[in-house]
Parts: C-alpha cells; structure tokens; sequence
C-alpha cells in the first residue's frame, strides 16, 4: 500500500526557521533508513504558506486566496512511502526524529490504488492513467 505521511506547520516552519544542522543530519539518516529499506518513494519539504496561493472552486467560479494561511492543518513536508500496512507505515513514523523543535505531528493517509475506484474506473480511464505515469516517469 502506498501512503502519505504529512509533516504539519509548525509556528517555526510557518516563520522560516530552517532547521538545525543536527536535525538535518538526523533525517538525513532516517530517510536514508526508508529508502534502503525500500519505502521511501519521494520525500520533499515545502516552504511556508505565506509564498502559497488556494483555489477555491464553487462550481464554475474560482477563487484565488494568496497566503499566509492559519497554521492549523498546513502541511510544511511531506514523504511517500510504500509499505505492507497501515500499521508498517505507523512503525516508520515512531522512529522519525522530531521534526520540529518542540511539539510536531505527523498524519499518515493512504493513496488511493486504481481499484479503489471500482467501476467508476473504466479500462480506458485506466490506460490513460498509466500512459501518463509512463511520460511523467521518462520526464522525471
């Protein structure tokens, strides 16, 4: 199962506060952990709201909301991993050093898998799925 862990905003994170030469040091080795142990797909950090920009859709309209956003439920990284179980995923997270200096939180989510979306997801939805993963992966 593929999922998602999120490394939610902290105020620091929020505020561009880089994280320390130990802390990079330390999830430097971690990811490297995830990745020889094949779980790790792609891992990145992402720079505070206040240089992102929200859509909101209603309908046909759309709304353009320029950052910062409250820090509650903002996303400062994020990892994709591949793993057994839910519970797999989970034991990955404990062993992640703190990501902040003080209290942080991670949230896991799985990734929907194509058959997850049952009929809904025609063959031909399909194989259009997989010939743009094909050029996204010869592009990347």
């Amino acid at each position: 199962m593929k999922v998602i862990v999120l490394v939610k905003a902290t105020k620091e994170s929020e505020a561009g506060v880089m994280p320390s030469h130990a802390l990079l040091e330390a999830m430097g080795k971690f990811n490297e952990e995830l990745v020889n142990a094949g779980v790790m797909l792609a891992g990145e950090g992402l720079h505070p709201t206040a240089k992102g920009a929200r859509i909101t859709f209603s309908g046909e309209e759309r709304t353009v909301t320029k950052g910062p956003f409250a820090l509650n439920n903002t996303v400062s990284g994020f990892w994709i991993w591949q793993v057994a179980s839910m519970d797999e995923a989970i034991a990955w997270a404990r062993r992640c050093p703190n990501p902040g200096e003080g209290e942080s939180e991670l949230e896991i989510r799985p990734v929907f898998e194509a058959e997850d979306f049952g009929a809904e997801f025609t063959p031909e939805l399909r194989e259009q799925e997989e010939k743009l993963r094909e050029r996204i992966a010869k592009s990347a």
